[in-house]
């Protein structure tokens, strides 16, 4: 199997995770001590810690550099605001990178949010797909270059349920004037079928949701989810997540300090995203199915479907924001046509192999215990 370097290195995503091997001769042994902010509190599960989180995608670029790079990693809140990161790493004068979602940046670039998930779009396979071979990847770098940012894509939660509700949801009336935490491009439409749309760090979603200042929160999945605790704040528990078919986590690195590294360190930075990408996502895949299993059968959880016609008016509405944006921004246009071209070529493959093993076939390996 032949393997073009150039396309293995450029992209921190889901393509094979390889291992950067020192030269024998190091001709410049100039080491590089970097701080990266990131979204998430300190200890964090996934994100901030553990398997394919902030933590050891800092640990992976220091080993891999045997010392050359060292990335101290900050918490929400322990260095600059949970928000503030793309900010401060585009100055560059403090911190060199941030770790986080892209649809937090909505803010400044509408067409940032395609980076981390489209609503109704793809799953791990195709999202990934997408970035490494079908150009998302060199779109999401022309978003990124006015900011003086390098993207990379180190993480993934895979599809993600739609969240928690204090009350069950019956019809799409039961959402106007639902206060609900939801970032992104699915938060605009769930203000275009009529509920309020909040964006809130991880770390204020529990007690927001239990106190009543929100009627309905997602997260990211059951094991997630659990840890936070919100089922212990809401009970009616809805699948399977429209708004983020496959959620991309990024670290963005300032390209001044990108590119004053040598390009065996640049090398060690897509790389170590790579690994992570892959690293987190199967680790998440591992937790879910007990945590879930839990949270029905021990805390009283009602997992649920959405009804129809809500997912119908939640489509609807996705589908005229992306063609009213596209319209009003050329970039916007190049990013949305695309992904939705991928995505149609994608789903002739995926309708005849892993939706014919997930609908049909899987059903029988339940038998084998």
């Amino acid at each position: 199997m032949s393997v073009n370097r150039r396309n293995f290195l450029k992209y921190g995503g889901a393509a094979a995770v390889g291992t950067v091997m020192a030269p024998s001769i190091v001709k410049a042994q100039e080491t590089f001590n970097w701080r990266m902010t990131t979204s998430w509190p300190s200890g964090f599960p996934f994100f901030q810690s553990g398997p394919g989180s902030a933590t050891d995608f800092a640990k992976r670029v220091e080993d891999m550099s045997g010392g050359r790079i060292r990335i101290r990693v900050y918490g929400a809140g322990e260095l600059i605001p949970a928000f503030d990161g793309f900010d401060a790493v585009s100055r560059g004068q403090q911190v060199q990178l941030n770790h986080a979602c892209s649809y937090y940046w909505a803010g400044e670039s509408f067409a940032a949010q395609y980076f981390t998930t489209v609503p109704f779009g793809m799953t791990f396979q195709g999202f990934n797909a997408w970035l490494a071979h079908g150009g998302g990847y060199e779109l999401w770098q022309e978003t990124y270059e006015p900011y003086n940012l390098i993207p990379l894509a180190v993480g993934c939660t895979g599809a993600q349920p739609v969240g928690w509700f204090r009350e069950p949801v019956t019809s799409v009336e039961g959402f106007r004037g639902l206060n609900i935490r939801m970032p992104g491009l699915a938060g605009d439409v769930y203000n275009a079928i009529g509920a309020n749309a909040r964006l809130l760090p991880g770390g204020e979603i529990f007690s927001a949701l239990e106190r009543g200042a929100i009627d309905a929160a997602e997260w990211v999945g059951p094991y997630l989810d659990r840890a936070l605790g919100l089922h212990n704040a809401a009970k009616h528990y809805y699948s399977s997540g429209w708004h983020e078919p496959s959620t991309t986590t990024e670290v963005i690195v300032n390209k001044d300090a990108y590119h004053s590294l040598p390009s065996d360190l640049q090398a060690v930075l897509h790389n170590a995203a790579a690994a992570c990408n892959v690293t987190s996502h199967t680790w998440i895949e591992a937790q879910n199915g007990a945590a879930l299993q839990d949270l029905v059968t021990n805390h009283g959880v009602q997992f649920e479907t959405l009804p129809d016609d809500v997912i119908r008016a939640l489509f609807e509405a996705t589908r005229d924001i992306l063609a009213t944006e596209a319209d009003k921004d050329p970039l916007v246009k190049k990013i949305n046509d695309s992904f939705w071209e991928f995505k149609k070529k994608h789903d002739g493959w995926q309708a005849n192999s892993e939706a014919v093993f997930a609908n049909t076939i899987s059903r029988y390996g339940q038998g084998m215990i």
